[in-house]
């Protein structure tokens, strides 16, 4: 009988690493909103007090839903083991930021994602999930080492679904996308997010979400 880690390897992943490690580079050195044509930092960015945009999350066990096997629990993760959707249905906004253990970008963003956890735990969840085992950014063990060090205490992570990264667009690390409660992503960063960027979407992603 097949085990779990037997059926991962074997996964379809491997050719979205090409696509990864060429853009690797371009997120390490700035960052740039997402809206369907890649709008960078300083263009117009997602719209505000539009419509919510989608990348393929549908709530309650649809086809952006994925389990999340966790390296740390608090706040919407409470279980070893738990979806995404039911994250979600503790009914607050998430900020949901893909990461890697090896990521040196992903380390340099950390400690701010931190302190914006600390001013905002009362009114977002914040979730990484550390995407390494499928980006050649290290694993597990590495992921929770560098959890460790920089003493990060937001709920975190890893997934055994290797889809993620396609169904997420994932085409950078880290990347960071903030979702209502129901499933809407607001926006969607691909690279660092300093505290000030963090904080702007954070603020756009309440601002939706207490509509």
């Amino acid at each position: 009988m097949d085990t779990r880690s037997e059926r991962r390897r074997r996964l379809p992943w491997l050719p979205l690493l090409g696509v990864l490690a060429l853009l690797l580079a371009a997120a390490c050195n700035r960052g740039s909103d997402d809206d369907g044509g890649g709008a960078s930092a300083g263009g117009a960015g997602p719209p505000r007090g539009g419509g919510l945009r989608n990348v393929g999350l549908h709530h309650r066990g649809g086809g952006g839903d994925f389990e999340i096997v966790a390296y740390q629990t608090g706040g919407g993760l409470t279980a070893e083991r738990m979806q995404f959707s039911a994250v979600l249905d503790h009914g607050k906004p998430v900020v949901l930021n893909f990461w890697a253990g090896l990521c040196p970008p992903c380390r340099a963003e950390m400690p701010e994602f931190q302190e914006v956890y600390d001013e905002y735990s009362d009114r977002i969840l914040m979730l990484g999930i550390d995407l390494g085992p499928f980006t050649g950014l290290g694993n597990s063990d590495q992921g929770r080492a560098l959890l460790s060090e920089l003493g990060v205490s937001y709920p975190a992570g890893t997934t055994e679904d290797a889809d993620v990264v396609a169904h997420f667009q994932v085409l950078g690390m880290p990347t960071t996308l903030f979702v209502t409660a129901d499933g809407g992503v607001v926006a969607k960063w691909t690279g660092i997010l300093t505290k000030e960027k963090l904080v702007e979407h954070v603020e756009e992603l309440l601002a939706v979400a207490e509509r």
